[in-house]
């Protein structure tokens, strides 16, 4: 069965779990799950933006805590073997990270938790690590607000490609 296709014929609460693969924020799960059925790819995809941009700073964190750090292995919230396989993927670029670089971004990943409260977020794929350290280190200048914005920018990212994968897994 093609993709979109399950996804809109399955039941609610498995639609939920599905979409929860994609972004950990349960409202936004909830939000999409009951837009279906979509039309086509690109229904789903309008609709999950606009789900997640109408949602609040909380279930921005709680989506933010569904990611392990940049550099780690496990999120906060756990995940499923889904979610920990996609993120792998998406850190490939850690893969030949020296270890100096790995130390700054550890480092790193602390200062900007206690600045910002939450975890940093990134759209990793396809970035080295040098990249993701780089991007970082920028990103520490911002103004509170303005980074949870940018943070929700990356995990509007991170959600389109997850989305994709999701279609095309189920086919």
């Amino acid at each position: 069965m093609r993709g979109l296709t399950r996804l809109n014929a399955l039941p609610a609460t498995k639609a939920e779990a599905e979409l929860l693969t994609c972004c950990g924020s349960r409202e936004w799960a909830h939000r999409v799950a009951a837009l279906r059925p979509f039309a086509s790819d690109d229904a789903l995809f309008d609709a999950a933006d606009v789900v997640w941009w109408a949602l609040d700073r909380e279930d921005w964190l709680q989506a933010f805590r569904s990611h392990p750090r940049i550099g780690e292995k496990k999120a906060e919230a756990g995940q499923t073997g889904r979610e920990q396989g996609w993120s792998r993927g998406e850190q490939a670029g850690m893969d030949a990270a020296a270890d100096a670089t790995r130390r700054a971004l550890a480092g790193g990943n602390r200062v900007y938790e206690e600045r910002f409260g939450h975890i940093y977020l990134v759209c990793a794929t396809g970035k080295s690590a040098d990249e993701l350290l780089s991007i970082l280190t920028a990103r520490l200048d911002h103004e509170p607000e303005a980074e949870l914005r940018v943070a929700a920018g990356e995990q509007a990212k991170i959600t389109r490609l997850r989305l994709e994968k999701l279609l095309a897994s189920a086919e």
